[in-house]
């Protein structure tokens, strides 16, 4: 019961952070418009995120252009939409295959060692999602920060954090933590049940050595 627990914990974190890492795919404010310095505060915010780039007006209006061409995108926002791509979709697998290999569902095997090797598979696809994200959202951080901080970029045109890159960090949090929960709980299973394999069997081997020992001479005439 207690490792049924664990890994429902491990998957419901997990699914939550697949669902943070799809709303951080989608979301536009991965880097917004700064006002830090001697940047005069205009009555338009800017916002950029992997599909489309917005303006927010003062008076609530919000204008989003989709990135036109797919070649003219910096390298980086081109590998940062493939990776989390790649996570959504590892996320979702990870989900099925999760499903199969738990120990409380009835579904596929209902074998517990083929249920255990399953479960760690979805446990690594989740750790793999999760790196995929970390990979992303800190790239994109990284390249935000260098031109923030580059002094050949006009104080108007830089760029913070938006609010986009936290909600991929904790999700990536989430999502590798739900993993390893998923990979922890059944390789302590699949240990356990090796030791007690191996106490059950110097055991069996005495009685079956015992069965075969022939009788003693004072046994043969009783």
């Amino acid at each position: 019961m207690a490792n049924s627990g664990f890994q429902l914990l491990g998957y419901f974190l997990a699914l939550g952070g697949w669902i943070g890492i799809i709303s951080t795919t989608v979301l536009p404010q991965w880097k917004q418009s700064s006002y830090a310095g001697d940047a005069i505060i205009m009555a338009v915010g800017l916002y950029e995120g992997l599909w489309m780039s917005c303006a927010s007006q003062s008076t609530g209006q919000v204008q989003c252009k989709i990135f036109d061409s797919l070649l003219s995108l910096d390298v980086h926002i081109q590998t940062c939409r493939a990776l989390m791509v790649i996570s959504v979709l590892m996320g979702f697998i990870a989900i099925i295959v999760s499903v199969v290999g738990m120990k409380c569902t009835k579904v596929g095997d209902n074998n517990p060692s083929t249920k255990s090797k399953i479960a760690i598979s979805g446990g690594s696809l989740f750790l793999l999602s999760g790196l995929c994200t970390l990979v992303a959202v800190s790239w994109y951080a990284t390249q935000v920060s260098y031109h923030f901080f580059d002094p050949n970029t006009p104080i108007n045109a830089r760029y913070e954090f938006g609010p986009a890159l936290f909600v991929g960090w904790a999700a990536a949090i989430l999502m590798m933590l739900g993993g390893s929960f998923l990979c922890c709980s059944c390789v302590n299973e699949e240990r356990r049940g090796q030791q007690f394999y191996r106490q059950s069997q110097p055991s069996t081997a005495r009685e079956a050595n015992v069965k075969s020992s022939p009788p003693e001479k004072g046994e043969q005439y009783l």
